[in-house]
């Protein structure tokens, strides 16, 4: 393991490595600071200009983009109230506060020097944790894929909504888009009414339409947003390290908690930030103090956030398995360069995860230093109209769309899934389980056919397997008790209704 760490802090020796990480990291935070964005458009909208640069090149600049995205959200939830992605809404409960009382720099410290250390400490444990879960998987069969691949979706479904049949209903529009190209085993074409259509829907098209040009048609709808004024900042780098020493329980703990919390699928950094904020304060001396500028309330929230970037890269690089919406457009990027992650990729590409583990440590005082000199040209970046953001969004997306195959084809995919997108949003139906679905329908599909066709047709060897036993039995759990609960609300209401 640790001749193979060597190896992925070798790839820096690479100058495009560095000017990469660089580049993601700026772009990071820019896309962070805004309203509205987010990781996931970030690296959806990235991807296609990265298609002629080395694959390590490529997935540097987008883990770091990434990283640097999921803090930038703090920025503008700090300075304007005004949290640029949902993970940062804790963040925003002590750090605007601050910020009237004068001590932006305070805050803007404590959250910048608060997500490194999460980033530091869970790619600690992501470097232990996903070398022997890939080997366990190594051992799999083509019944614990299709398990393992039904959990996946199983947990996203269930955690990525409030409703777990809008989850659902997004799901089996994922797994039926998947179906879309020739079939893996006898090249007939299914739902394929052109050539075009044979290879499956283009990942990238999708992502785009899905996220960036949805996100597009919603800024137009609420036309220019109210004018804001980023606010004037000082005291940057005052903050004491004695500070930092009485918060380091808080930092620890929240750090665990987001990567424990970031490797379930579906639950993400706003889950791990949220359930850290409470936490802390439940353990706090001073409770009364969060929510009125809590220094321990910033950083359990960001420690937390940022440590689930980690986390959610874990089921990613062991498993395959996407652990969040910005991992699953992650791993369309991957398979654009030919990389196929999961277990194989530790023993056939070792240079790809550890170079990965590396750039997340490397980022950690790089991200740092662009955060804290950078600060209040971030503020800035609130301020832009809406109306100029919809634009360049719209723009990277059609440009970005076409690049990927040279074609307009992908742009009317684009454009066909940007109303698809803005539709099932306003229906509040979740887009996570839908790229989710179709990134893992294939692996689903393929795994269980190949099952059958071991065992002749008897469905008895999805139960003959242990693991494969366990990994159903988490799924249907996954699936039933949602469900249940949501049963068990649905006929209390009628009750209620029906004695009225």
């Amino acid at each position: 393991m640790l001749d193979n760490l060597v190896l992925g802090f070798s790839a820096f020796a690479d100058p495009l490595v560095l000017v990469g990480l660089l580049v993601g990291a700026f772009l990071g935070y820019l896309i962070g600071a805004i309203p509205g964005l987010g990781p996931s458009l970030g690296v959806a909208l990235l991807i296609p200009f990265t298609y002629s640069l080395d694959p390590l090149v490529s997935i540097v600049t987008l883990i770091a983009l990434y990283a640097a995205a999921e803090y930038g959200g703090a920025i503008s939830a700090i300075l304007l109230n005004s949290p640029g992605t949902a993970a940062a809404v804790a963040t925003s409960w002590d750090g605007f506060p601050l910020t009237q009382q004068g001590k932006a720099g305070v805050a803007l410290n404590i959250s910048i020097i608060s997500s490194g250390i999460g980033i530091f400490v869970s790619t600690i444990l992501l470097f232990l944790t996903a070398v022997p879960l890939s080997e366990m998987a190594l051992s799999f069969g083509p019944t614990a894929y299709f398990g393992l691949a039904l959990v996946g979706l199983s947990l996203v479904s269930s955690f990525s909504t409030g409703s777990p049949l809008k989850g659902a209903v997004a799901m089996g529009i994922g797994l039926g888009l998947a179906t879309i190209g020739l079939d893996a085993q006898t090249g007939v074409p299914r739902f394929s009414y052109s050539p075009e259509f044979f290879e499956g829907l283009p990942l990238v098209p999708v992502l785009l339409g899905l996220y960036a040009l949805s996100e597009v048609i919603f800024m137009i709808e609420e036309g220019p947003s109210a004018k804001t004024k980023s606010m004037a900042m000082s005291g940057l780098l005052v903050v004491p390290v004695k500070t930092f020493m009485t918060l380091k329980w808080h930092l620890m703990r929240s750090s665990i908690m987001g990567y424990i919390i970031g490797v379930i699928p579906g639950a993400g950094a706003s889950i791990a930030s949220f359930v850290s904020y409470g936490v802390a304060k439940r353990t706090s001396k001073k409770p009364e103090m969060f929510g009125k500028g809590s220094l321990e309330g910033i950083c359990a929230s960001e420690s937390a956030n940022n440590a689930a970037v980690s986390g959610a890269l874990s089921p990613l690089l062991a498993l395959g398995i996407p652990g969040s919406p910005t991992t699953a457009i992650m791993i369309g990027a991957l398979m654009i360069h030919g990389i196929q992650p999961g277990p194989l990729l530790f023993t056939m590409s070792p240079e790809i995860p550890y170079t990965i583990f590396a750039s997340l440590w490397v980022s950690v005082p790089i991200m740092i230093l662009i955060g804290l000199l950078g600060a209040r040209f971030w503020a800035k970046v609130s301020d832009i109209p809406r109306p100029m953001v919809a634009a360049i969004v719209a723009a990277i997306s059609l440009i970005g769309s076409y690049a990927s195959e040279n074609s307009v084809f992908p742009v009317m995919i684009t454009l066909a899934f940007g109303i698809l997108g803005y539709i099932f949003r306003k229906l509040d139906i979740p887009l996570a389980p839908i790229i989710l679905a179709l990134v893992l329908g294939e692996m689903l599909e393929t795994n269980f056919r190949r099952a059958l066709l071991i065992s002749n047709g008897d469905m008895d060897i999805f139960y003959t397997s242990p693991i494969t036993l366990i990994l159903l039995t988490i799924a249907v759990l996954s699936f039933a008790l949602p469900a249940i609960s949501a049963l068990r609300s649905w006929n209390k209401r009628k009750a209620f209704h029906d004695e009225e």
